[in-house]
């Protein structure tokens, strides 16, 4: 089970964007997150007619590293650590290792 997934608000806690808050846009793979807003970079694009792109710099999000970020806890307003839970039904369900409140997912 991920304990950070796509649509989580995370924040940054290591690396040069470190305490920019953002959500998880998509799982590049099993360790490497894309999170809106972190991580920009400037890519030079080539101008390409066929597919009426015009050439320039473009900023781009680049993935980060899972372990570099955090989930941001709303009711704290801090960052804070995933557990798991087990239900009585055998479900398994994310929670706040600070608080023990479920993570809804948004």
């Amino acid at each position: 089970m991920n304990k950070i997934r796509k649509g989580d608000e995370v924040i940054v806690i290591a690396g040069r964007d470190k305490g920019k808050r953002g959500t998880v846009v998509l799982r590049a793979d099993e360790e490497r997150l894309v999170v809106e807003g972190v991580n920009l970079v400037k890519k030079h694009t080539k101008p390409n007619p066929m597919k009426g792109v015009t050439g320039g710099i473009v900023e781009k999000s680049m993935s980060i590293h899972q372990s570099n970020v955090a989930i941001y806890n709303a009711a704290t307003g801090k960052a804070d650590r995933v557990g798991v839970k087990v239900l009585a039904d055998g479900n398994k369900v994310r929670v706040y290792k600070s608080s023990g409140e479920e993570i809804k997912v948004a």
